[in-house]
């Protein structure tokens, strides 16, 4: 006995429907959070050294792995600024002065601070430019959480 999954869901008339995305500002992140719709302009992008993974032994291929380009832009909205990792092919799109939608990002902590990211799951959107100017003086990444477990003392 069939089920009825993709295309042929859609051509016996039933379908899922999908819900209407939340858009959050920047203030509102909090760390270990994940499926934020945001808003954002980019301000500033720093270039991190490319790192160069080596080839795993045994491989299929024997061909040369390419660098990772990560770049660390500081993004933000009318409520706050935070540093978004973009890598790969994201980096195109992350140019200083551009209005992105950053579509289901999470929230990363690396050294104990916030990083925003968007993974293979999410997207970028390049949007027209928004109204708002960035409100620089409420950066994120600048406040340093410490993990504490709370259990058995």
């Amino acid at each position: 006995m069939a089920t009825t999954t993709g295309a042929a869901a859609v051509a016996s008339g039933t379908s899922t429907v999908k819900r209407k995305p939340v858009f959050v500002k920047v203030e509102q992140l909090k760390p270990g959070s994940s499926g934020h719709t945001l808003t954002v302009k980019v301000i500033d992008a720093n270039i991190v050294v490319p790192v160069i993974r080596k080839a795993r032994p045994g491989s299929s291929m024997n061909r040369p792995s390419q660098p990772t380009r990560i770049v660390e832009c500081l993004i933000g909205d009318e409520t706050g600024c935070i540093l978004f990792t973009a890598r790969n092919d994201q980096v195109d799109l992350m140019k200083p002065g551009v209005t992105v939608i950053l579509r289901n990002s999470r929230i990363d902590m690396f050294k104990g601070t916030m990083r925003l990211g968007v993974d293979k799951w999410g997207r970028i959107e390049v949007t027209e430019p928004a109204p708002f100017t960035v409100k620089e003086d409420n950066n994120l990444s600048l406040v340093e959480y410490e993990l504490i477990n709370v259990g058995d003392q």
